[in-house]
């Protein structure tokens, strides 16, 4: 089991543990007595190493509350709910919340834990690639409030996270891709040659998957996961490493952290208006069904157009680094093209989290392995981006 260490100046605040299947959970709550567990029903539905998770939570006389993971439900209320039951089930100062699922459900439990009595323990099973890379690592929790992402939450660090590539095996494609965009976006941020790895890797998958008949298709992608396991776990170890590493530097985001944020200021305004698009009911094909790592592709592309603008003042012609970025997101199997025009946007990144004194922190890439942060207004990136 390798072990991933969060640091607040020389002590460890957080671990996470990469292990190559779900036996080693059991060890990791060897030390907490009272376990709560929260869990994305879609998981405990469709997950096979549920099973084994089971066992252990029967072994040990652990209760579980099952909650519905959704944007919709990422809210004030589905927390409360989380309290209630801790609450009803005599949760004390001593509980541990474990979380199993995405990064929805991993955001909802650590938030409802860091307000629950003043704040309890909590930790993570992720079981998403997204949250595996990025959601589920370096204590950011929260909830959507008023249509916008993720406006209300805290900066906690979980006791730890514990990730096994084994849960992905039931993950439907088109969230592994998702995922897939936090992990390209985390080595565009710091490469040491997992970069080219992971497109590699993630094309390969990409292309076996591709030829495999439509009706075959889901079951085929399960056995494709498997079979590239050996391949993806140094990859998120590397991912989570990357992270861990920003995040012990800059726990509370003043500094070197934003550079995690790369298209994200973008995405949460995609995010923004496909949920406003869904609420008409006769928005355009393409404007309504956008997942989070989709809207980061989208995002990092934008960013990398903006920061050739921003650094060289090319107005017209793509840049390498934007269409490199492009291509391999498109080879990776995701559609970074957004649908939305820039002036569309402008309303949501004007209320993004990371805005102080009129101005947002955008994350511009120069290169893979080397990002900026610039602070512009939004009107002077609508001019350089229209």
């Amino acid at each position: 089991m390798e072990q991933i260490n969060i640091y607040s100046a020389d002590e460890v605040i957080s671990r996470i543990y990469v292990e190559d299947d779900i036996e080693g959970l059991e060890d990791c709550l060897e030390e907490y007595r009272h376990v709560f567990a929260v869990m994305d029903q879609a998981v405990a539905m469709q997950c096979p190493a549920v099973t084994q998770i089971a066992e252990v939570f029967n072994r040990r006389g652990v209760p579980g509350k099952l909650i519905e993971a959704s944007e919709e439900r990422k809210n004030m209320e589905t927390v409360m709910e989380i309290c209630e039951w801790l609450l009803d089930n005599g949760a004390d100062r001593d509980a541990l919340v474990l979380a199993i699922g995405g990064g929805i459900t991993t955001d909802m439990a650590g938030f409802a834990a860091s307000v629950y009595k003043r704040g309890v323990r909590f930790a993570y099973v992720p079981t998403t690639l997204l949250s595996q890379v990025d959601a589920a690592i370096g204590g950011k929790t929260g909830v959507n409030f008023d249509n916008y992402k993720n406006m209300l939450g805290v900066i906690r660090q979980p006791e730890f996270t514990y990730i096994c590539p084994q849960v992905l095996e039931s993950l439907p494609h088109r969230d592994f891709c998702s995922g897939a965009a936090e992990m390209l976006k985390t080595f565009v941020i710091e490469d040491e040659g997992n970069y080219e790895e992971a497109v590699r890797v993630l094309f390969e998958m990409e292309k076996e998957y591709r030829i495999v008949p439509e009706e075959d298709a889901a079951e085929y992608w399960c056995d494709c996961v498997c079979a590239h396991a050996v391949e993806l776990t140094p990859l998120i170890a590397a991912a989570a490493r990357v992270k861990a590493g920003v995040v012990s530097r800059d726990q509370f985001e003043r500094g070197e952290r934003r550079k995690l944020n790369l298209g994200h200021t973008f995405a949460h305004a995609i995010e923004t208006l496909a949920r406003r698009e869904a609420m008409t009911g006769d928005a355009e094909v393409g404007k309504t069904d956008i997942t989070h790592g989709e809207a980061v592709a989208m995002g990092m592309v934008l960013a990398a157009r903006l920061a050739d603008r921003v650094f060289h003042g090319d107005m017209d012609t793509p840049t390498a680094l934007e269409e490199r970025i492009s291509a391999d997101l498109t080879d990776c199997g995701l559609t970074p093209q957004c649908p939305f025009e820039i002036e569309e946007m402008a309303q949501a990144m004007h209320k993004d989290k990371k805005a102080e004194g009129g101005k947002v922190h955008f994350v511009l890439p120069r290169a893979v392995g080397d990002v900026a942060v610039k602070d512009l207004s939004v009107e002077e990136v609508i001019m350089l981006l229209k």
